[in-house]
C-alpha cells in the first residue's frame, strides 16, 4: 500500500486557493469630511498567530532608530492551517473507481479510486490599529460566507477532476488589545475560522485500453473436461476508435463442436 510514490498536491493547492480569496482586500482613510485622503491594499501572508503577534510585541520594545528597520504596518493579514479530520457524513463507496483516457495517449487508460473526505481548519487573522479599519475587512469578507464560500478546484489534470470545494465560516473571535501607550500601541484582532471541505486521492495507475473481450459458453460444466459450443467477442467499431469519438460496437458469434478449449498462457485454441 506504502510503495507507490505519488504526490497529487491536494492540500497545497487548497492553502494557495484560500489565500487567493483574501489577497485583494483594502482600505480607505477618510478626513472629517468624508473625503479620502488615502488608499491601500490590505497585504497578506501565511504566518501563524503567535509568529506575528510576537514581531509586533518585538517591535514595541525597539528604540526610534532601529524601529524603522523592521517596523510592521498595520492593518495585515495573515493565515494558518490548524489541522485536519475524516469527515464520515461524505464518504463514498471506496471501491469506486474513475476512469479516462487522453488524446495524447489513447492506448492507456488512467484509474483512480475513490476519494477521501477530509476538512481542513484554516484561521484567518486581522491585525489593525483601530476599529475602522478591522471593520472595513470584516465586511468586505464577511456578506460572501453564509455560511460558506465556494471554490472551484482542477483537483487531478490527469483524470479531469473539477470539483466545488465549500469552505466554511464557522465562527469570528474578537480581541482588543494594548501595550504601553493607549493610542500608539492598540492592536484589534479578529480571529476567523473556515473549514475547507476536501477531498484526497490515491495514486494513479495505467492500463492499456481493451479492445477486444472475449466469452466462451458452455453447455455443460458438470464433467471432467467441459468443452466450449460458443464464443461472443465484441470489438469497438471502427476498430481505431479513440475514447472521445464516435464509435459503436461489432458482436461476433462462434460456434464450435471440436472439444477445444482457449489457453489463456498461450492465447490459442488447445
Amino acid at each position: 500500500m506504502f510503495g507507490q510514490y505519488f504526490y497529487n498536491k491536494h492540500i497545497r493547492n487548497t492553502i494557495i486557493a484560500f489565500g487567493t480569496i483574501f489577497n485583494s482586500i483594502g482600505i480607505k482613510r477618510h478626513d472629517s469630511n468624508g473625503n479620502v485622503v488615502s488608499s491601500l491594499r490590505v497585504p497578506l501572508m501565511y504566518a501563524p498567530r503567535e509568529k506575528f503577534l510576537a514581531r509586533l510585541q518585538q517591535q514595541t520594545q525597539l528604540g526610534s532608530g532601529d524601529q524603522e528597520k523592521v517596523a510592521i504596518t498595520l492593518p495585515r493579514l495573515s493565515f494558518e492551517m490548524t489541522g485536519f479530520s475524516y469527515d464520515p457524513s461524505r464518504k463514498i463507496n471506496k471501491m469506486q473507481k474513475f476512469k479516462t483516457a487522453k488524446t495524447t495517449d489513447t492506448k492507456n487508460v488512467f484509474t483512480q479510486f475513490a476519494p477521501v473526505p477530509y476538512n481542513v481548519n484554516i484561521n484567518l487573522y486581522s491585525f489593525c490599529a483601530n476599529s475602522n479599519d478591522s471593520l472595513q475587512i470584516l465586511e468586505q469578507i464577511l456578506p460572501f460566507f453564509q455560511p460558506d464560500y465556494t471554490v472551484t478546484f482542477i483537483e487531478d489534470k490527469t483524470m479531469d477532476i473539477k470539483r466545488d470545494i465549500p469552505i466554511v465560516l464557522n465562527s469570528v473571535d474578537y480581541e482588543d488589545t494594548y501595550d504601553g501607550d493607549f493610542t500608539s500601541n492598540r492592536r484589534i484582532i479578529y480571529t476567523l475560522s473556515f473549514t475547507a471541505k476536501i477531498y484526497l486521492y490515491g495514486p494513479i495507475t495505467k492500463g492499456a485500453v481493451i479492445r477486444k473481450v472475449s466469452a466462451d459458453l458452455y453447455d455443460k460444466m458438470n464433467t471432467e473436461n467441459p468443452s466450449r459450443k460458443e464464443r461472443i467477442t465484441i470489438t469497438p467499431n471502427p476498430t481505431s476508435a479513440d475514447y472521445d469519438d464516435d464509435y459503436s460496437y461489432t458482436e461476433t458469434l462462434e460456434f464450435f463442436d471440436d472439444n477445444k478449449n482457449y489457453d489463456e498462457s498461450t492465447g490459442t485454441d488447445q
